[in-house]
């Protein structure tokens, strides 16, 4: 019988710990390698944790609701085989059970907390319980979208859970925001007990009609849209960025002939040697990698008043989901890589991205951002910075021009393609010089791109 201690794996540059949300094994369950064994939660995500190896699930060492540091021992795995299948159930059973349900039938015994619970449950009946589940056990990620959204702890005891004994999971809160936002603000009862003061009362109820008017104003042909959580988050996050940085955008032209005739020539037998497409992307990725290095300082981030200036090369790209929301993955070390390296990394990412299946530190550690906006046909863009980074490059259509071609016997007219590179940056910190610089350095990258690399 061979033992082999699971633990808790490293899930993201900054994080150090996670939160057991459920087992989806129990002990004396036979598990494959790679089969999910387990769910964690962090503050970014929630995700499941594969086995290290074949076998018997002989102990459980942490239980749910527990955190648990990275590193630290959650599982007892035995490889030899299920000898011991029979055992550990019966004893696991009651364990996980009992204790929950002892806490929810004690959490009414304050008679009080009934009161409010009738009247915050009229606005909106559907998506509130009707007394408050004390004592429940609520994941960082919960945790943290209701700090995000400013519902407060009493509130959370309200939200309706389907997870495991009673548990509000990430589908519940974002369910219970969707009809808390559509559902009306129980912020008129509450205004009754200041009748006393009449002149007082009706000047902030003739304050908040205004407010509600324009709704009256839409027609019949109007959609009304409640915006998810993560454009919620999007809005702010943009705004936030436009308030802290000063935005500066340089533009340039490049000719990107040399690079289009090389993928025109490549992209077929790649697609049938490796599966999977051959983009632009890489290239793109490759040439702002090589320029980083040529100008270090516009790979740095501020806090404060320092600047942090990174060694580490990770190139974020924007990804577009197939709800209509951007998310930004990053390659670590892209400067490398080879070019087939980053064609598959990018492939990757994007793949996963689109599923949800991207981790934790998957989205974080970037210290550069390019957005490819030529994949929606656009000729050029004004990105805005991913704090705390300081700058940001819009990549935009390729398209065909007639252009001046110099020879040693003269200037001709040729066909060639060309495509603009718009660079957002931090003037805070970048002045125009090194903003310029860098993309110009960009597009000679892109320009002067060897026809005869092998991929």
């Amino acid at each position: 019988m061979a033992l082999v201690e699971m633990v808790m794996p490293k899930m993201g540059e900054s994080i150090m710990e996670g939160t057991i949300l459920k087992w989806l094994k129990k002990e004396g369950d036979t598990i494959e390698e790679d089969e999910s064994v387990l769910e964690v939660a962090t503050d970014k995500v929630d995700t499941e944790i594969p086995a290290i190896e074949s076998g018997v699930l002989k102990e459980i060492l942490v239980k749910e609701g527990n955190i648990v540091a990275v590193g630290a021992p959650i599982a007892i795995i035995n490889t030899g085989g299920a000898a011991e299948a029979t055992d550990a159930p019966a004893a696991t059973e009651p364990a996980v059970t009992e204790p929950a349900a002892a806490t929810v039938e004690e959490a009414p015994a304050p008679a009080v907390a009934e009161q409010p619970a009738a009247k915050a449950a009229a606005p909106a009946p559907v998506a509130r319980l009707e007394r408050p589940a004390s004592g429940r056990f609520y994941s960082p990620l919960v945790l943290n979208i209701a700090r995000e959204e400013g519902i407060s702890m009493q509130e959370l005891e309200y939200v309706p859970g389907t997870g495991s004994e009673g548990r509000v999971s990430k589908k519940d809160i974002l369910a219970y925001l969707e009809s808390r936002h559509l559902a009306p603000q129980p912020a008129a009862p509450e205004s009754k007990p200041t009748e006393p003061a009449t002149a007082t009362v009706s000047q902030p109820k003739a304050e908040t009609q205004p407010a509600a008017a324009p709704a009256s104003s839409y027609s019949g042909n109007d959609e009304i849209i409640e915006m998810d959580r993560m454009r919620s988050m999007i809005a702010e996050r943009m705004l936030e960025s436009r308030r802290i940085s000063a935005h500066v955008t340089s533009f340039v032209e490049a000719d990107v002939t040399n690079l289009v005739n090389w993928r025109n020539k490549w992209k077929d037998a790649y697609k049938k040697r490796e599966g999977e497409p051959l983009t632009f992307t890489p290239l793109f990725i490759e040439a702002i990698a090589k320029a980083i290095k040529d100008f270090p300082m516009i790979n740095v981030s501020v806090e404060g008043n320092k600047i942090i200036r990174h060694k580490d090369i990770n190139i974020g790209m924007a990804v577009a989901l197939p709800n209509g929301n951007l998310i930004v993955p990053n390659i670590k070390n892209a400067d490398q890589m080879n070019l087939n390296g980053l064609a598959k990394k990018v492939n990757d990412l994007a793949n996963r991205g689109r599923v949800n299946k991207l981790t934790p530190d998957d989205l974080s550690g970037g210290t550069y951002t390019m957005s490819n906006v030529g994949g929606f046909g656009n000729v050029m863009g004004t990105p805005i910075i991913m704090q705390p980074q300081v700058a940001i490059l819009a990549l935009g259509i390729i398209k065909k021009k007639p252009a001046v071609i110099e020879t040693p016997e003269g200037d001709l007219i040729g066909i060639r393609h060309f495509m603009f590179l718009s660079h957002s940056y931090d003037h805070r910190v970048v002045d125009g010089s090194l903003g310029g610089m860098f993309v110009r350095r960009v597009a000679d990258y892109l320009e002067n791109f060897d026809p005869n690399t092998i991929i």
